[in-house]
């Protein structure tokens, strides 16, 4: 059962991941265990061992076997579900909170499952952010599903709330990043920041973006900036065009070398929250439908403070769309796939 998504302003690898999850024997061990027992006495792992343990995929299937008949009834679907694919800025995917509805162990896989999927860097940082974001309740405010049946086939695990989609998939959704669009986003101070947005887990991001602009000519200005960006509408804020030309703002293709070299670091600040294989695999996509086909756009609307630090701006490409809106707080749209 699903909860309607609700408006942040209502409210407010050299191996891949799939064939670890389907050729490794100690994977099929780690599904065959139960849920909260310890699969191995640590004295008894190796640093292999222990590393494959870690794996985000390896605990959704220890989390899926641990769940009770009623557990699965309310958070487990087919894979092919729709429901799959959502995302929002601020929605619960199952009407149950994990806070309410899985045991302390099952509660403390499903934070090891989001801190894996974010780099060591910045794993604390995000969770916190979703901590802060998510009330009294805190991270146990989120909702989980899960589609398929890990370690039998394809599987994809989805963690949602206010600010935060992830997903979890072992590479189960072919040709999709991060196993398709997620959202992350912050209101750290208050809901409506100020320019600076002080204490804002991800402003450092349009920080990097905003060097670019500032490098621009006077001309490229002209094509880089515009009035009023997309909407935010669900699943179709990310939705892909396929196009080459045409797109908002200025084609990387168009800038100098070492403009370009700057929306590489941009790339870069964007991905850092995320565990390498991710950030790897959208690098792979994007390069394959050619770097020079993004399009970079600054949106006049909504700049906080008036001080031409554009808030609101976005990274697109033929099969890829990454929508920073800075204002009134930080929300950001993902979705990066191998074609439209």
């Amino acid at each position: 059962m699903t909860t309607r998504p609700t408006s942040d302003y209502d409210c407010c690898l050299p191996v891949s991941r799939r064939e670890f999850l389907c050729k490794s024997s100690f994977a099929g061990a780690v599904v065959a265990a139960a849920g909260s027992v310890p699969l191995f006495k640590s004295e008894t792992l190796t640093a292999a061992e222990k590393a494959k343990l870690a794996q985000p995929e390896t605990l959704v299937a220890q989390l899926y076997k641990s769940l009770t008949e009623p557990q699965r009834k309310e958070l487990c679907f087919g894979f092919d579900h729709p429901l799959r694919s959502a995302v929002n800025n601020n929605w619960h995917i199952t009407k149950q909170k994990i806070g309410a509805f899985l045991n302390k162990d099952q509660n403390q896989l499903v934070k090891d499952i989001f801190m894996g999927l974010h780099s060591p860097e910045y794993a604390d940082k995000v969770y916190g952010q979703v901590v802060h974001d998510s009330g009294k309740a805190g991270f146990e405010d989120s909702s989980i599903a899960l589609f398929g049946e890990p370690g039998a086939g394809k599987f994809e695990f989805v963690l949602t709330g206010r600010h935060c989609t992830r997903r979890c998939d072992g590479d189960s959704v072919a040709g999709a990043a991060f196993g398709g669009p997620i959202f992350y986003g912050h209101a750290a101070e208050s809901f409506n920041e100020k320019a600076d947005h002080k204490g804002n887990v991800y402003w450092y991001q349009a920080v990097r973006a905003n060097e670019v602009f500032k490098m621009l000519s006077a001309k490229q200005r002209d094509v880089a900036l515009h009035g009023e960006p997309r909407p935010e509408k669900g699943n179709d804020t990310v939705k892909l065009t396929g196009k080459t030309t045409g797109l908002d703002g200025i084609p990387v293709r168009d800038l100098s070398k070492d403009q370009q070299a700057h929306v590489r670091k941009v790339m870069a600040d964007l991905l850092a929250p995320f565990r390498k294989a991710d950030a790897d695999e959208v690098m792979k996509l994007v390069e394959k439908n050619g770097f020079g086909n993004l399009h970079m756009a600054f949106y006049k609307m909504d700049d906080i403070g008036g001080d031409g630090v554009w808030d609101i701006w976005q990274i697109e490409g033929p099969a890829m769309i990454w929508y920073f809106r800075g204002a009134p707080h930080v929300h950001t749209w993902v979705h990066v796939r191998e074609s439209a």
